[in-house]
């Protein structure tokens, strides 16, 4: 019996040393997320205001006109920008963005992925570590780009995807992410990259009509690269953001699993403790009754 005692006491020694972890990472991920709220709050309308207009451009331009970024070509080599984290411990974030770009490549690109056309460069060791073992084609340039997030490390893999395509060496680029909504909820999103996707018009919606100053061309060229290293950076941030609430909110589940195992844990305590006093009287009563007799 005593050694029962031992054992729950232990347990719950434990418990109460892993609760006070998932509580202080709980808080640790609280203010990152402020940070990074702020951060993509601040980036999302401009970013959505300038792929608007670099959709509208490309949609009212005429062919060849500045837009070989918009070029359509036949798919034969593929290229997947998948944006994990760097750590786990936050719930089934990195699970369901690795599940989704699964998914894309088996939907739309399978036969490409057959002859081994598919490329994936991610961003985030954990998505990097998984496409690795399960043998995809990946590349490790942009793996590291979380130790220090910063704009100009992600306009690197925006520059060098933009790169790669106009050297035809990919005929799609697809970004795979995590669109933040808040800290319980994230949107896991597979959106086309390049070529740069053009609007689709309403019936009878009126064209835009845009004034070009300096020339058409020349403001086009200058634009396009600057408006898709913008989009790669919100889509960054974006995942950021939301893997800082995913992890808030899988150590705030974490910690109220812990005072449930605690509690339970208490009560088999007690129960015990009580068995074992109750078993402890009934041995001196039985052996004073048997002095006495």
């Amino acid at each position: 019996m005593a050694g029962q005692l031992k054992e729950v006491r232990n347990r719950i020694k434990s418990v109460q040393s892993t609760q006070q972890i998932t509580k202080a990472m709980k808080m640790v991920s609280a203010a990152k997320l402020r940070r990074a709220q702020d951060a993509i709050i601040q980036m999302r309308p401009y970013a959505k205001k300038l792929q608007e207009l670099l959709s509208n451009i490309v949609s009212n331009t005429d062919r060849g006109a500045g837009s070989s970024l918009a070029a359509e070509r036949p798919v034969e080599k593929v290229l997947m920008i998948v944006i994990t984290s760097d750590r786990g411990l936050c719930g089934a974030f990195n699970a369901n963005l690795i599940k989704l770009a699964k998914a894309t490549i088996a939907e739309k690109y399978s036969e490409q992925h057959k002859k081994g056309n598919v490329t994936i460069w991610s961003i985030g060791k954990k998505g990097y570590e998984h496409f690795v073992k399960n043998k995809y084609k990946t590349d490790d340039s942009y793996k590291d780009i979380f130790l220090h997030l910063s704009f100009e490390s992600v306009q690197a893999c925006a520059k060098a995807a933009v790169k790669a395509f106009e050297d035809k060496e990919f005929d799609r680029a697809e970004i795979i992410y995590s669109e933040f909504k808040n800290a319980a909820t994230q949107r896991f999103v597979a959106e086309q990259f390049l070529p740069i996707p053009k609007v689709e018009g309403k019936a009878g919606a009126a064209k835009a009509d845009f004034i070009f100053d300096p020339e058409k061309e020349m403001l086009i060229a200058e634009l396009m690269p600057k408006i898709l290293n913008t989009q790669l950076y919100k889509a960054v941030l974006d995942s950021n953001a939301s893997e800082h609430g995913a992890r808030m909110t899988a150590m705030d589940k974490a910690s109220e699993n812990a005072n449930e195992m605690l509690r339970t844990l208490k009560i088999s305590y007690n129960r015990a403790r009580q068995a074992a006093i109750t078993t402890e009287l009934t041995e001196i009563v039985s052996g004073a009754a048997a002095l006495n007799g």
